[in-house]
């Protein structure tokens, strides 16, 4: 349903207004405590990629997030349930990367290359996170190692796409020796710490992967491939998420005030106000401006006479802060963590 125009919204009573302010009160609550697991879960990767899984203590992830152990351990059940999800993040940021670029080619051989291509891209941006991606799962959780062959299946049933283009009948297990053997070069490279990039290694990979599919021929094709201009390894370009540096505390009057105007643009202040329960007007015009401020959420209304109320709606920022917070929550993915630590499954 379409949120009413500001003018035509009823006024209504104090009553009518109280049902309105206890589920504004319900989602803020939601998103602050999935900002805050956001913003952990954030800092987890951060320092497992720079000091290693060892290393990544409760205390080093509490200050890089700045919050308290009773904010932790509110979200997590331990280290290892914190751990899990930023593997979980860094394995789903790799994913979208790689399927994307798949996703833009049609033949089977230029896709895979495509999506090879994008992730040792991501790998060179950022080694730590490779480093979380490849090496570091081996020494992290039986939960991580499951969730890997998870992963692993599915890199195979895509690899074993080559069957429909190929005139010969490759072996049943080539696509689980080509993923096996691709992702043990990557490991390998990482833990050498080669000074050449990872995209050094996509022609070669390439020849590796179609080789029992398409035939030495094809193979020798990938080989001789001109390779698009090389990343400098370390360089960052990748876009930044916007829980990172955001210069306030994500507390939860803020959340709420942001989810009621992202339920309803257009809302004024005083309407804000009653959504949210703030019974003091100085207080949600503080809050409004500040908001209005970090560039999260504007209105019209500051280019108006003094008369006219402000309709506030999220800006772009605002509305990929929302994104964010849901995006990495990663709230689906805990319940899997969950349901393989209670059923004990393993991946020896």
């Amino acid at each position: 349903m379409a949120p009413l125009e500001p003018g035509l919204r009823p006024q209504g009573s104090a009553a009518q207004a109280a049902p309105m302010a206890r589920r504004a009160t319900r989602s803020g609550r939601e998103q602050v405590s999935e900002a805050q697991r956001a913003r952990i879960v954030l800092a987890m990767v951060r320092v497992a990629s720079d000091h290693g899984v060892q290393s990544a203590s409760v205390t080093r992830v509490r200050s890089e997030a700045g919050v308290s152990g009773k904010t932790f351990y509110a979200i997590f059940e331990d280290r290892n349930d914190c751990l899990f999800a930023a593997i979980e993040q860094a394995w789903a940021l790799a994913g979208e990367r790689a399927s994307a670029a798949y996703a833009t080619q049609q033949a089977w051989v230029d896709s895979v290359r495509a999506g090879l291509l994008a992730l040792l891209e991501l790998f060179d941006e950022e080694p730590g996170l490779a480093r979380l991606c490849v090496v570091d799962t081996l020494a992290a959780l039986p939960a991580a190692l499951a969730r890997r062959g998870e992963l692993r299946k599915q890199l195979a049933r895509v690899i074993d796409r080559g069957r429909d283009c190929s005139s010969r009948e490759p072996p049943p297990l080539a696509a689980e020796g080509v993923v096996g053997g691709a992702l043990g070069v990557i490991d390998a490279w990482l833990r050498q710490q080669d000074p050449r990039p990872l995209v050094d290694l996509l022609n070669p990979l390439m020849g590796f992967i179609v080789l029992p599919y398409l035939g030495g021929g094809a193979a020798l094709t990938e080989l001789q491939r001109p390779v698009p201009a090389i990343f400098e390894p370390g360089k960052r370009n990748s876009t930044p998420s916007p829980l990172a540096g955001l210069d306030m505390r994500l507390t939860y009057r803020t959340m709420r005030v942001l989810a009621a105007i992202a339920a309803e643009p257009g809302l004024s202040n005083s309407e804000i106000r009653i959504r949210v329960g703030v019974k003091d007007h100085g207080q949600i015009s503080k809050l409004l401006a500040r908001l209005a401020r970090l560039g999260l959420i504007e209105s019209p209304g500051d280019a108006q006479p003094a008369r006219v109320a402000n309709a506030w709606k999220l800006t772009r920022t605002g509305h990929a802060l929302q994104r964010a917070v849901k995006h990495e929550s990663l709230g689906t993915r805990r319940s899997e963590h969950t349901a393989l630590t209670r059923h004990g499954e393993t991946d020896s």
